[in-house]
């Protein structure tokens, strides 16, 4: 990928959107752009945190590993999204692995240079820590969901979520989730078991709270799912 062309992506992602462009070449002069093939891993857990990276292209898990290689997903990253949140500002190891889902374009930004940028330029600097405020959000509405609901609430709002964010309107009103989670995945997002999962969302299909098509795509009403748990 040329210069001005990853210039082009750059800016479209809302951290750069605002930047002028002698600002914008400032951040394209110290990127890189590179494909990574599906199954592959961007970095392991416990590698020397040295890059940021931008979603142009594809879909990355991110995920933590304990000793018993029990899986912990942290985040689903798609085209739009930077990863790791936790490049800015920290020393030390990546505290994740990220696997690339599908074939994937990154830009690559190391982040020694990148902070340099960010001291030169305070708004940018500003920006930064917005997107880090709502990761931060995010990663505590997550912690009060496992702390405060049960099992079934936890499900219920982890298909909300996911729904928002990966799913597709239909003229119905209804959300489109394309059959790309797998009950594993599900599980390792809210640390329950697969088993939980199923017999969930057997529950839930019996009561018409979701539908399943021919392709194991789910049906969302995202409206009376959040009924079911009185959050509206």
């Amino acid at each position: 990928m040329k210069i001005e062309a990853i210039k082009k992506v750059l800016s479209e992602f809302s951290l750069f959107r605002e930047l002028n462009d002698y600002e914008l070449t400032k951040i394209t002069d110290i990127a890189i752009a590179r494909d990574w093939k599906k199954q592959s891993h961007v970095f392991l857990q416990g590698d020397p945190l040295e890059n940021v990276y931008f979603i142009y292209d594809g879909k990355i898990k991110v995920y933590k590993s304990d000793v018993n290689g029990k899986e912990q997903i942290v985040a689903i990253m798609k085209k739009g999204e930077m990863f790791p949140h936790v490049g800015f500002f920290r020393k030390g190891d990546y505290p994740a692995y990220a696997e690339v889902l599908e074939s994937s374009t990154l830009i690559t930004v190391p982040i020694s240079k990148f902070e340099a940028v960010l001291i030169d330029n305070p708004e940018l600097c500003i920006k930064v820590f917005r997107v880090l405020g709502e990761k931060i959000v995010d990663l505590q509405n997550r912690l009060e969901e496992q702390i405060l609901n049960n099992t079934y609430e936890q499900i219920v709002k982890l298909l909300i979520r996911i729904s928002q964010k990966h799913g597709k309107e239909l003229e119905d009103g209804r959300i489109l989730l394309k059959a790309e989670f797998t009950n594993k995945d599900l599980a390792n997002m809210i640390g329950t078991t697969r088993e939980t999962i199923s017999r969930t969302l057997t529950k839930m299909k019996k009561d018409k709270l979701i539908e399943v098509d021919d392709e194991s795509n789910m049906l969302l009403d995202i409206e009376r799912l959040m009924e079911e748990i009185h959050l509206i």
